[in-house]
């Protein structure tokens, strides 16, 4: 399996819209493979194609890796169909922000229909920190980051933050 480079904010590439896919090839498991190996050398819990620089809606997740263990989980095409109107605010962080992090409220549970690792149609009902990330994620497949659900005073100081972090690590 490959480590794939995250793309970090600011980077116009995170805005991008991702396409469906059509079909899970031997191919898309392959890259979903690798995106999952990429999460894990990361210490993340959600990873979407788009942060690795691929615009097909796909989506890698495990918020079993918070505490030690390793529940993988692959979404392709992922969307949700129904989201309550209680909400939740849980304090985010992303691997395309490194070392940032604001509470975010977002609805407490959804219904998500999406492929599965082999192709199949599935649907979740998740809640709590599931469904916070596979909203996170399911809006970087929108050109959306979490940062975009902020305060713009938050949100400027963190890309503030991101781009002289970016100077100087270029400067070195």
């Amino acid at each position: 399996m490959t480590i794939l480079p995250i793309i970090t904010a600011p980077d116009p590439r995170l805005k991008l819209i991702a396409k469906p896919v059509a079909a899970v090839t031997d191919e898309i498991r392959r890259f979903l493979d690798d995106m999952l190996e990429t999460m894990y050398a990361s210490e993340g819990i959600g990873l979407a194609a788009v942060q690795v620089g691929d615009l097909r809606r796909l989506v890698v997740m495990d918020i079993a890796q918070r505490d030690g263990g390793r529940e993988p989980r692959y979404f392709v095409n992922p969307e949700v169909v129904w989201q309550s109107e209680e909400e939740n605010v849980y304090l985010e962080g992303c691997l395309s922000l490194p070392g940032q992090f604001a509470d975010v409220v977002r609805p407490k549970t959804v219904k998500v229909k999406y492929l599965d690792y082999d192709g199949k149609p599935q649907q979740i009902d998740a809640d709590e920190l599931l469904a916070t990330c596979i909203q996170h994620e399911i809006d970087h497949l929108n050109g959306v980051v979490f940062v975009d659900h902020i305060s713009q005073v938050k949100r400027d100081i963190i890309l503030r933050k991101l781009k002289k972090e970016k100077r100087l690590a270029a400067a070195d």
